[in-house]
């Protein structure tokens, strides 16, 4: 996810803007949903630490599995923005997820309100802690894709917190990462709040 997502931004900044900010948000949603479609019945398709802590509250994954995921993750995006520092030296972000025409805490809370959709969605198509289903890899790649269309100019729509991690370690731009990574937790905590308690069965296990 992190290679093709951040790999788009990169690619359309050397390039002059040939995929544009609408085909970078297209590649996001479209990494997310073949990558759901390829892994979900193996693995549950974990590609965001912010997620599986959503899985973790729901008390539909173990906490035995959680940190196994997140390291996995942050050490799955580290490596793809290794191996895009070798690739593109010259640039200086990496896709790091960065404000833009916004303050810090307008971003803390964009960011939060940008998860809790997006988790809310993922919560109410998944079964358990897997990701599958026919359209589930759909709703979810669709809502990532949305959301990197509308709010990505303004704050990156990272949504992930390995997602902005890598590029920003990477890169050396860690002025605000703390953002990124406690806004995506918030969101995804009160989105199965809110799943929790709209839904009688089949959201949070007692």
């Amino acid at each position: 996810m992190v290679f093709a997502g951040t790999g788009a931004i990169i690619i359309n900044d050397v390039s002059g803007g040939a995929i544009t900010h609408l085909g970078v948000g297209l590649v996001f949603g479209l990494i997310i949903m073949t990558m759901i479609y390829a892994l979900g019945e193996i693995s549950g398709a974990h590609f965001n630490p912010a997620v599986s802590f959503g899985f973790l509250l729901a008390k539909r994954l173990p906490l035995k599995e959680f940190l196994p995921f997140v390291i996995s993750q942050v050490l799955g995006g580290i490596t793809a923005s290794l191996f895009l520092k070798v690739v593109f030296p010259l640039h200086k972000t990496l896709g790091t997820t960065l404000p833009n025409l916004i303050s810090p805490a307008g971003d803390f809370i964009f960011e939060t309100i940008l998860t809790f959709f997006l988790m809310f969605v993922i919560i109410h198509v998944a079964q358990g802690a897997k990701e599958k289903g026919l359209m589930a890899g759909v709703a979810i790649g669709g809502m990532v894709a949305l959301e990197a269309i509308f709010a990505g100019p303004i704050t990156g729509a990272s949504m992930n917190p390995a997602r902005s991690f890598a590029p920003a370690v990477v890169s050396g731009h860690l002025d605000y990462l703390w953002i990124y990574l406690t806004a995506p937790f918030l969101g995804s905590a009160l989105a199965i709040m809110s799943c929790c308690l709209i839904r009688v069965d089949g959201c949070c296990k007692k």
